[in-house]
């Protein structure tokens, strides 16, 4: 079983996987939506059976201080439509505060104007989301 992992916004939604032995996060696509729930949860859904996933760790944002504001209680919303659209599966929220900023930099610090590659930028927040979750629950 594999851990998709998932920094949900309003656009874009950043996908990433984890390997079979759950060690390392690779970043895997972007879903553009318009909030149109049904696209990005039947992509979801193809992934999940696709890789085997058990689990779905969603980055959840909180503000610096620990409060949930308004990106929060939509990141909750759609958490409670995977969770009905997908049954069987675990969603999970893990706090997502400065993965875009770590992802911005990687892609600059890999030479990828992330101005350009927005979704890039989506892809890899998720991927640092799931391995922080990973190496948090220590699956190795």
């Amino acid at each position: 079983m594999r851990i998709l992992g998932i920094d949900f916004g309003e656009a874009r939604i950043g996908i990433a996987v984890s390997d079979p032995l759950k060690i390392t996060a690779q970043p895997l696509e972007t879903i553009y939506w318009n909030k149109e729930w049904k696209k990005p949860l039947k992509r979801i859904k193809e992934l999940t059976e696709h890789y085997l996933c058990n689990i779905i760790v969603v980055g959840f944002p909180e503000n610096m201080n620990g409060t949930v504001g308004e990106r929060g209680v939509r990141t909750q919303q759609f958490m409670d439509k995977l969770k009905n659209y997908i049954p069987g599966v675990s969603v999970i929220p893990w706090d997502e505060r400065l993965s875009t900023i770590q992802s911005r930099q990687a892609l600059i610090e890999m030479g990828i104007d992330s101005r350009k590659h927005k979704g890039k930028i989506d892809q890899m927040a998720a991927s640092i989301i799931l391995q922080s979750y990973m190496d948090a629950h220590e699956f190795h």
